[in-house]
């Protein structure tokens, strides 16, 4: 079933934003139009009751006026980039600083989790599909090219969840698309006693600002190292909370299974797969009760997790990463998929 409903009117540009409900099987997924956000993700339990897995508001204005990113589209370059400046072909671009006044972080000031997108669904007996379009001006946020891009959420019956990404330039320019999608499998409490397993054996180690130093480690020892499987919150505070870039050990552009994560309560389990090389393992670390969620419960820290595929942050800046930069007549693409079980 497709469903789509007004959700509201940006307060400060007076855009129409829509809210469209995808139901297969038992699965429903809602996006508003706004951020490409993810508001409600419902799937069962083991014991087929039906419940929230994802952190949200309940209103635009809540959205609008926050920052943790709930649920939202990040772009034109998620994660940070240092003093937000980076160079190419000598010229040197300059984003916005968002991150206390240091770094570019998700894009700059208005990142592509603020714009209204473009917005067509359609629907087959096995899946529904949610068409989400943006362009983004050459110079918008600092950035050089125009930008085209196009995402597509896709969730099946069977309780996949596929999340595609493309984006074509007219001049050359970082790019760096991702969902920051907050889960939580048992739909209350902390994540802590999840148990996540990660196909990843580098991690890359942050300065005080959480800026990336350009070394990539040996996971092997430190409490990044989730290869064998272990609750998030085991090793959290040696870690000083989790918000960090890990590298998957398969290091092609295929799409491989690189994370499990299973939430021993309700038995729901999620698997993921992408074709990128990092993902941003966030602990939900700032959350502190200031934020409250749809259902009128406020999030306090550790009330949920994220598992960011994306480009190496700030690889604009460091050439021995893979390389971030899409060219004129390049293709950027990138798939993430979600499998929910129990």
């Amino acid at each position: 079933m497709l469903k789509k409903e007004r959700y509201g009117v940006t307060s400060h540009t007076n855009e129409i934003v829509d809210q469209y409900t995808l139901e297969k099987g038992e699965f429903s997924l809602s996006v508003i139009t706004w951020g490409g956000t993810i508001t409600s993700l419902i799937i069962p339990d083991k014991d087929g009751k039906k419940g929230e897995i994802t952190l949200g508001y309940a209103t635009l204005r809540e959205y609008e006026s926050n920052s943790p990113y709930f649920g939202t589209l990040v772009g034109r370059y998620a994660n940070r980039i240092k003093e937000g400046k980076f160079k190419i072909d000598g010229q040197e671009y300059q984003v916005p600083l968002n991150d206390n006044g240091l770094n570019a972080l998700h894009g700059g000031t208005v990142g592509f989790n603020s714009r209204v997108w473009g917005a067509e669904s359609e629907e087959d007996e096995e899946k529904a599909t949610l068409k989400l379009s943006l362009f983004s001006e050459d110079g918008e946020m600092g950035f050089p090219g125009n930008l085209t891009v196009n995402v597509d959420y896709v969730l099946y019956k069977t309780g996949k969840l596929e999340i595609d990404y493309r984006a074509t330039t007219d001049k050359t320019t970082p790019v760096n698309l991702t969902n920051h999608a907050y889960f939580n499998l048992a739909g209350e409490g902390t994540i802590l006693d999840h148990n996540l397993q990660l196909e990843c054996d580098g991690y890359l180690p942050v300065d005080d600002n959480l800026i990336v130093t350009g070394e990539i480690k040996d996971v092997t020892g430190t409490p990044f190292d989730f290869r064998e499987g272990k609750p998030i919150g085991r090793d959290i505070e040696a870690a000083g909370g989790y918000d960090h870039c890990l590298v998957l050990s398969d290091k092609g552009e295929s799409l491989k299974r690189f994370a499990y994560v299973e939430e021993p309560v309700s038995g729901r389990t999620m698997a993921l797969y992408t074709t990128k090389p990092g993902v941003q393992l966030y602990s939900g670390n700032f959350l502190n009760g200031s934020d409250v969620g749809r259902d009128g419960v406020p999030y306090y820290q550790h009330g949920g997790f994220c598992l960011e595929t994306q480009h190496l942050p700030d690889a604009v800046n460091f050439p021995h990463f893979p390389d971030s930069l899409l060219r004129g007549g390049e293709i950027y693409s990138h798939k993430t998929v979600l499998e929910f079980n129990v």
